[in-house]
């Protein structure tokens, strides 16, 4: 199973994705604020999101996964 991992420790403050849609490569899934700085977290592949594993205001590591895809 593909996974969207957040490249920073931080909070989520926009979640992008839903479950069932559809990501490609290079979609903002997440945005992560770090530092005072929203950092986008994009898709690295392309596929159904089959669950979401966060929610905005959720603290997050680096590589921690915030979604599932099939």
């Amino acid at each position: 199973m593909k996974k969207i991992v957040s490249s920073v420790a931080g909070r989520v403050v926009a979640c992008c994705v839903e479950e069932g849609a559809q990501v490609a490569t290079g979609d903002e899934a997440f945005k992560v604020e770090s530092m005072k700085m929203e950092i986008p977290v994009e898709s690295e592949a392309s596929g159904r999101v089959a669950r979401v594993l966060v929610a905005v205001g959720d603290e997050v590591e680096e590589g921690q996964e915030l979604a599932l895809l099939d």
